[in-house]
């Protein structure tokens, strides 16, 4: 639900100036969420908007006396102002939606507590989720995406495909991602554009310099679009500095980046570019909420998010789904809640959009995470 209003400024009234004594001044309520620019001023009873400022058009009577402030203007004058009872920022409020046909990770994504059943194979779990509108960039640095999936609903397309390789997803891994971050059915964010970075072969591997060359080509790319963008990399392996050094530029531009811990049961703390701490690194939980068995683990992790009998989008045909297991599987879950996130407010950073993840999620749920921070992925709804 969005107010739009205008309010026409003008000089301040005499009354502001022969207001009674002076006080601390106000500090403005903020809203969690994207806002508008504008602030809605709280009077103090029997007073009139007038007699702080003139020129308003949308002010309040019945419920609370008060008006809307258009703009910055005169905010400083207004929040030292002893007749001003608050200042709110106005901010933009959604529709929730409840699906009814969602796979357990994506149920497990909006629950409060751990699932009440234990089949990992059913599609008639629940997700509620916030209608969003803004446009938000997913770039699926992968094994290629099947971008003609019915699935994307025409918000898939191709953005890069390393030297040697060609635009297609001969693997399924890229696609399986691409739907548990933004299908229709499947994708935790309902409405963004996943961009297809293939930088790993058919067989699942690549080169670093692939990888790289996709990173470079997604930093490029998002400097021309300007939209808020999210990078997924469900992939990993040993230390690489090269790697390290690319992720960090990437999160330094103001793109936020969600990698895999890896599934090799051990501390993600030698592994690349896990081990990157400006990246939300990922760990993989059952329906159970435990650890995976596979999960990496370790103080670099940020959160846990389901990954085990994961099933999503694949490749074959423009309906094929699969389900598979990886912290591969975890990781586009947390970045679908980054781009969902985004789509709410595009103004987040990268660290407080991690920070936003740590504090949304839910604390102690997980068993054996080691040394992991045991925090599991929550929507906040």
């Amino acid at each position: 639900m969005r107010f739009t209003t205008f309010v026409f400024t003008s000089l301040l009234t005499a009354s502001v100036f022969s207001a009674p004594a002076p006080r601390a001044p106000l500090q403005v309520e903020k809203y969690n969420g994207e806002t508008t620019g504008k602030y809605i001023v709280q009077l103090k009873p029997g007073v009139s908007p007038s007699a702080i400022l003139g020129g308003i058009t949308t002010s309040f009577s019945a419920l609370f006396n008060g008006f809307v402030l258009d703009n910055a203007d005169h905010l400083e004058s207004i929040l030292a102002n002893p007749l001003v009872e608050s200042v709110s920022e106005d901010g933009i409020m959604h529709t929730t939606t409840t699906q009814t046909n969602a796979p357990w990770g994506l149920s497990r994504v909006s629950a409060s507590e751990k699932l009440p059943r234990t089949d990992t194979k059913a599609l008639d779990y629940q997700y509620t989720y916030k209608e969003t509108t803004l446009a938000v960039d997913a770039y699926v640095v992968d094994t290629g995406v099947n971008v003609e999936h019915e699935g994307f609903e025409g918000r898939a397309s191709w953005g890069f495909a390393a030297a040697n390789y060609s635009k297609h997803d001969g693997n399924g891994h890229g696609t399986h991602c691409a739907g548990t971050i933004a299908s229709k059915q499947f994708g935790v964010s309902k409405h963004a554009n996943i961009i297809a970075v293939k930088v790993l072969s058919d067989q699942g591997s690549g080169s670093i310099q692939d990888i790289i060359s996709g990173l470079e080509w997604v930093s490029l790319k998002v400097l021309l679009t300007g939209r808020p963008s999210v990078v997924s990399m469900s992939l990993g392996g040993g230390v690489s500095k090269p790697i390290d050094m690319a992720v960090k530029q990437l999160i330094k531009q103001g793109i936020h980046v969600v990698v895999a811990a890896g599934n090799s049961n051990v501390d993600a703390k030698d592994t690349s570019p896990a081990h990157v701490k400006e990246a939300i690194t990922v760990g993989a939980s059952d329906i159970n909420d435990a650890r995976a068995y596979f999960s990496n683990f370790g103080t670099i992790l940020d959160v846990f998010a389901p990954g085990v009998a994961i099933t999503s989008t694949w490749i074959g045909s423009n309906t094929a789904t699969n389900t598979i297991s990886g912290t591969s599987m975890a990781t586009p879950h947390v970045a679908g809640l980054v781009t969902y996130l985004l789509a709410l407010d595009g103004s987040i950073r990268p660290a407080d959009m991690a920070k936003k993840i740590t504090e949304m999620g839910q604390k102690g749920r997980i068993s054996d995470v080691k040394d992991s921070p045991n925090v599991i992925i929550h929507n906040g709804i």
